[in-house]
């Protein structure tokens, strides 16, 4: 596993603390979103034959982990607090790896889906190649990711404790592509209101299956 600089360590370190100190409000304040419109753009660009083996990435206290189990899935959470990745265990009864984005271990080939609901804007511009790259090794071939992030125009830094990258499509496109995802799909969120209204991007991708021999 590649080193990671000291700096894009302390922005992790910071971020996941904030989200430690703040683990039971963050539950109450997010138990109830509703997050249906994600969870179903994911389950249905799926090819495999179901259940889906899934990962839910930077899952918190286990909301969506919650969802999938009970839509009859097999679903695993990644959460780098230990707060909430305690909490996601004890609500979803879920095995959930306790990594961070930047320091992520995977196995290859292993999932049908990711769902990145609302975390990957935490990773540095730098960093966010790498990751998913790392995304792309641990889907099936043919399998599928889901990103939602705060959509923006390049800005980049702290908000209070948290650190966010903020990319507009063509941007996030492009990332995406160079990760070797082929794009399925993009809507921004919450549906039915003007654009700017609409701070959520949101995004399906496939992993291109190998061409066979």
């Amino acid at each position: 596993m590649p080193s990671i600089p000291d700096d894009l360590s302390q922005m992790t370190a910071r971020t996941l603390a904030h989200y430690d100190e703040r683990a039971q409000a963050f539950w109450e304040g997010t138990r109830d979103h509703d997050v249906s419109q994600n969870i179903d753009a994911l389950l249905q660009a799926i090819e495999a034959p179901a259940p889906f083996e899934l990962l839910d990435l930077g899952c918190g206290p286990g909301r969506d982990l919650m969802t999938f189990k009970a839509l009859g899935h097999h679903p695993c959470g990644l959460e780098g607090s230990p707060q909430l990745a305690a909490m996601a265990r004890a609500h979803s009864g879920c095995v959930v790896l306790e990594q961070n984005l930047l320091a992520l271990d995977l196995p290859d080939a292993r999932f049908d889906g990711v769902f990145a609901n609302a975390v990957l804007f935490h990773v540095p511009s730098v960093a966010l190649p790498r990751v998913l790259q790392q995304l792309h090794a641990t889907l099936k071939p043919g399998g599928v990711l889901f990103s939602s992030n705060p959509r923006g125009n390049g800005q980049e830094g702290w908000s209070g404790e948290r650190y966010g990258a903020y990319h507009d499509w063509e941007t996030w496109q492009a990332y995406l592509v160079a990760a070797g995802f082929q794009a399925l799909s993009h809507y921004y969120r919450p549906a039915g209101l003007p654009f700017e209204q609409q701070p959520w991007l949101a995004s399906v991708w496939r992993k291109k299956a190998a061409p066979r021999p």
